[in-house]
């Protein structure tokens, strides 16, 4: 039986990973932090043990003897209690991004390299039915060389105004942290390409000011938005690929798409527009396929399998029950993390970002 713990009970650990790690009967959570105690006890006793512990400080539920522990706290934690929980034995979860600046995204690679212990981000995507599809693809040659992509993450009116998101010291920015962390690791990781040469950016906080505006959950506060609202990167690598990254939560745009890819290579196609579509060239003539990722049809059964959620868990259960690397590896996050935070060098300084 695989003992969990939980460091931070809000809206990823009880929308994504507890109902996730539910569906296993080899895994038992049974500690929970939250810096609300009340919250941590609701969440507790709908997905703990009945005789699961609850803590505030997470320090406390590190003495416990757990094999992993997930870190779904503000971005603003993530390095210093990952660090914390790997040196205590335990493998980890940690929510993405991996953390706010690169130097301390390192730091989490060191301590998962000095102490043996898994390390994983939570970029789930990788692990949905069209982009394993898609991997299958790129790894088989069917793309040829990818030299360009776009990396997507674009919602229309769609700003989270609860919690900390708005609060760039937690958070340490908005949409490009948030969203478009998910569209750049998907893109690089179907690239396998994980060499950035430079980075130009742009941010805005634009619509962020804003008032009685239109939103999915209701009309933010401009007095509250210290975070952009849209941010755009212009990403070179080593080798000569192109990237572009756009992300938003507010953007006068009517094409929206989150966490989805464009790709373009040397011997066909790809995008994630209203599905995954593979396109090329051959016998002298252009195609188009879209490629079918579930068994419509049949009757009473739509073929969607498991959530990507719970096939993301598996993955970290599994690596650690077979001493395998996880599929998000800590130093290909670590490079998300370089990426957006030279993105927002670049935006603040008006330089291009150059990587050594």
């Amino acid at each position: 039986m695989l003992k969990v713990g939980i460091i931070g009970c809000g809206g990823i650990a009880i929308g994504k990973h507890l109902p996730s790690l539910a569906t296993f009967d080899h895994v038992e959570v049974v500690a929970f932090c939250d810096i609300d105690q009340s919250r941590a006890m609701r969440v507790k006793e709908e997905f703990g043990t009945e005789d699961a512990r609850v803590y505030t400080n997470y320090k406390d539920l590190l003495t416990e003897e757990l094999a992993a522990v997930y870190v779904c706290t503000p971005n603003k934690s993530h390095s210093f209690i990952t660090i914390d929980a790997l040196e205590s034995g335990k493998h980890v979860m940690c929510e993405k991004p991996m953390a706010k600046t690169t130097k301390e995204a390192q730091a989490m690679v060191d301590a998962a390299v000095r102490t043996g212990k898994k390390l994983t981000i939570g970029y789930q995507n990788r692990f949905r039915v069209d982009a394993l599809h898609l991997s299958k693809a790129c790894q088989n040659g069917d793309l040829g060389h990818i030299y360009f992509a776009k990396a997507h993450a674009i919602r229309r009116r769609a700003m989270p105004t609860w919690g900390v998101f708005l609060n760039e010291e937690e958070q340490g920015g908005g949409p490009l942290i948030d969203i478009g962390t998910h569209a750049l690791d998907l893109t690089l990781w179907l690239m396998d390409n994980y060499k950035p040469k430079y980075v130009v950016g742009n941010t805005y906080h634009e619509l962020a000011k804003k008032e009685n505006a239109a939103n999915a959950w209701g009309s933010w506060d401009p007095e509250k938005v210290t975070v952009e609202d849209s941010a755009f990167g212009f990403i070179t690598m080593e080798n000569g690929a192109t990237i572009f990254l756009e992300s938003s939560w507010a953007l006068n745009v009517m094409e929206e798409g989150e966490a989805i890819t464009t790709l373009c290579g040397t011997e066909g196609g790809a995008d994630m527009r209203g599905g995954l579509r593979l396109n090329g060239e051959k016998y002298s003539r252009l195609y188009d396929q879209k490629v079918m990722t579930d068994a419509k049809g049949v009757a009473f059964y739509d073929g969607k399998g498991e959530s990507e959620a719970i096939v993301e868990a598996r993955a970290f259960i599994d690596c650690i029950i077979n001493d395998t690397e996880p599929v998000v590896k800590p130093e290909q996050a670590l490079v998300v993390t370089q990426i957006l935070e030279a993105i927002y060098e670049s935006a603040n300084t008006g330089k291009p970002v150059y990587f050594e």
